[in-house]
């Protein structure tokens, strides 16, 4: 199963500009229901979000699309 097809919500901020990636992020991930996932997907990995959403509860896997798209499946960690 790919990264769309496990995601409820897709993010795709590839062509915004910082902070905007960051933001839309945090705002999708407050409209996850318990056992969704969203799907991120961006030119460059993004560091600094991977410890923020560690440090808040989620975890993610990450791969890199032919096209150099990073696609960032994002879910929160079970209780």
């Amino acid at each position: 199963m790919s990264a769309r097809d496990e995601a409820t919500l897709v993010v795709d901020a590839r062509m915004m500009e910082p902070p905007e990636p960051f933001v839309r992020t945090m705002e999708g991930l407050d409209e996850l229901k318990d056992g969704e996932k969203m799907l991120l997907l961006l030119y460059r990995e993004p560091h600094p979000l991977y410890r923020t959403l560690v440090n808040n509860g989620y975890t993610y896997r990450s791969q890199t699309a032919e096209d150099g798209t990073v696609e960032i499946l994002i879910w929160k960690v079970a209780a």
